[in-house]
């Protein structure tokens, strides 16, 4: 019998509709953390596969990812969010949710030719990045996963900037946040492929279960929820994943963000 493969992803409901049922897979030994912690737990060796934020794969050798759903966006992302206390162009301070480097990132992109002055500040994990904000008198704060999507949904939700839809206006691709990105080291087999494949076909039929389930729990439209996961969120980006992927990788590392030079290594799902 084969190893579990150990495999993190994040707890976000944006993760659901490609990672349904791996918890219960027994082919599996599952975790849930931030995307930034999942990452220093591929660093350490002590997962073998994780949905993690897009930009590692350019921040060390040997990666490779699976070349098969990720969580992208064609343009507006609602749980992806800059909020605003001043417009774009008068921000000076943004303060960051430390959660997500993919979003930190492709915020630093998108304001660079917007409000190139811009400061940007990531916060400790413990503080709300909203508070933080306010205190400091910072233009805005970024904030990702549900606690964004909520903020965004809910009445009287602060203005804001929404990163991957400026993503798509520079750029005319779609964005990748996450994808499952497996370590150095790691051959995948034939079942532990399958484990992925089966994940993603069990949540792209639970989507209708899974907008409704998000409505209820927090109190929001359904017909926001449902945009938000049928129309915002695509995940099978098909022959556009390698091109807005290296398109993220150039943009950022120009801006000294990741490594410009490598090269990770695709797996067909």
């Amino acid at each position: 019998m084969e190893s579990r493969l150990r495999v993190g992803a994040v707890p976000y409901l944006v993760a659901r509709p490609i990672n349904f049922g791996l918890e219960d897979d027994g082919r599996i030994e599952y975790v849930r953390d931030v995307p930034a912690r999942l990452i220093e737990r591929l660093r350490r060796g002590t997962l073998d596969v994780a949905l993690v934020s897009s930009i590692e794969l350019f921040r060390a050798p040997g990666y490779a990812y699976l070349a098969g759903p990720v969580v992208a966006g064609q343009g507006y992302v609602a749980s992806v969010q800059l909020f605003l206390r001043r417009p774009v162009g008068e921000l000076r301070d943004v303060l960051l949710d430390p959660s997500s480097r993919a979003a930190q990132a492709l915020l630093a992109i998108t304001l660079s030719t917007r409000e190139p002055q811009a400061r940007l500040v990531e916060v400790d994990p413990s503080v709300d990045v909203r508070e933080a904000a306010a205190q400091r008198d910072a233009g805005g704060w970024l904030r990702i996963g549900d606690r964004a999507l909520v903020e965004a949904l809910s009445d009287g939700a602060p203005p804001r900037f929404n990163p991957s839809e400026a993503w798509r206006a520079d750029t005319g691709l779609p964005f990748v946040f996450a994808a499952w990105v497996v370590r150095p080291g790691v051959e995948l087999t034939a079942e532990h492929l399958s484990c992925f494949r089966s994940a993603r076909e069990r949540g792209a039929a639970q989507l209708e279960r899974l907008a409704s389930e998000a409505a209820q729990a927090w109190a929001l439209p359904l017909a926001a929820c449902r945009k938000y996961l049928l129309e915002e969120c695509w995940y099978d980006p098909g022959a556009q994943l390698a091109p807005a992927l290296r398109a993220f990788r150039d943009r950022a590392a120009k801006l000294g963000l990741c490594d410009g030079a490598l090269e990770p290594t695709p797996i067909a799902l």
